[in-house]
């Protein structure tokens, strides 16, 4: 079975190279095509939510003493886990990034952005790799949601505590957000939203970046539910900060907390009952020193050439995946990265590999992970 998926990965993302090269029609006619190519592998998933948590290897998050029992055991009892999903970076802020666009690490985002700073840079070389240094990319580097507005599809982030739509430091200027307050805990370096000129140049910002309080009122229908919505808790809730400056535990605790009360929201929604699926990872394992482990033939890149620092890639973090096409309680062994979740939620969308999720032979969610009677 693990092998007849593989094909069908490579053949089907051959026919959606040439489904894509053919179509000219509208965005509409194009997702259609594209989405019409992968459908032998990929089930009609309509709305993704995606969650990530801060800082946690994979022991610390889904083994037997993990301080998430609502993480590690009842949703995991609901869903697949993937045991073998590794971060590609240390520190935060390039993982969010591979997550949306491809892009590896460079020097200024493997120190997570202190300062907001324009990217510098020298062309592009393979695959779709900007060169230079940097954080927020030129309009020229492409990333999900411009495929998305391309393809006629939805999609929103949510950012707990961000309060102003859109916000970001000023262009170039330290960024002021690193740091929690009491009463403002969010992180821009954990919003790769605003690290695209694509995105906060348009207008459109305010009313697709927005605070984590506009998702209640989206999930009510599926007509007002993105399809794809990228959640990020605050800094105390995502578990990076413990204590918390509010006085709460944070870590895992505060994790867990925080799922406790917007995922059943989530699951109970119109969107996920019709055709949902909600992934829920790290972004890197507990920090530079400890684990830069990395998968997936992951290498040095163009800007970096450790983009774990002291390693390839961000060690292993795990992940669950949650649908109807998933079964509960399974794991897959299956070798993943955050640009294989890229490349897998352009696979749902019908929509081509950006950066190093296309890099050839990436794994690419099959039925290993749609396990639950989906064959196409």
């Amino acid at each position: 079975m693990i092998a007849l998926t593989r094909f069908s990965r490579y053949l089907m993302a051959a026919v959606l190279v040439a489904a894509t090269l053919l179509v000219a029609g509208s965005g509409s006619a194009r997702v259609h095509a594209a989405t019409t190519s992968t459908s032998a592998y990929v089930p009609p998933v309509g709305h993704v939510f995606v969650i990530n948590i801060e800082n946690k290897g994979y022991d610390t998050t889904w083994g037997a003493g993990s301080a998430a029992p609502y993480l590690a055991n009842t949703l995991r009892s609901q869903g697949v886990l993937l045991n073998g999903y590794y971060g590609t970076a240390h520190n935060s802020q390039p993982n969010y990034v591979a997550q949306l666009s491809g892009q590896g690490p460079n020097a200024q985002m493997q120190g997570d952005c202190q300062v907001y700073s324009d990217f510098v840079g020298a062309g592009t070389v393979p695959p779709g790799q900007a060169v230079g240094n940097g954080c927020v990319f030129p309009a020229s580097v492409p990333a999900l949601p411009n495929q998305l507005d391309t393809a006629g599809a939805s999609w929103k982030g949510y950012l707990e505590d961000m309060g102003t739509p859109c916000r970001h430091p000023a262009l170039n200027t330290v960024d002021s957000t690193q740091k929690a307050t009491v009463g403002d805990q969010y992180a821009a370096r954990h919003n790769p939203f605003v690290y695209f000129h694509s995105i906060i140049d348009s207008p459109e910002c305010s009313q697709r970046v927005v605070d984590l309080s506009q998702l209640d009122t989206d999930l009510a229908s599926v007509g007002t539910t993105p399809s794809l919505s990228y959640i990020t808790p605050n800094l105390c809730h995502d578990g990076h900060d413990s204590p918390c400056v509010d006085g709460e535990p944070g870590g895992l605790a505060s994790v867990n907390s925080w799922l406790q009360t917007w995922v059943p929201k989530i699951l109970n929604s119109p969107a996920y009952q019709q055709d949902g699926m909600l992934v829920i990872t790290a972004d890197e394992s507990d920090g530079p020193q400890s684990d830069s482990s990395a998968c997936c033939g992951e290498g040095p890149g163009p800007n970096a050439a450790l983009p774990g620092i002291t390693g390839l890639g961000g060690g292993k973090v795990g992940a669950l995946v949650l649908s109807k096409w998933t079964a509960p309680n399974t794991w897959s062994t299956t070798p993943y990265n955050h640009y294989s979740l890229l490349a897998s939620l352009e696979d749902i969308f019908g929509l081509p590999y950006l950066g190093y999720a296309g890099t050839a032979g990436l794994n690419r969610f099959g039925l290993d992970v749609y396990n639950n009677g989906w064959n196409g």
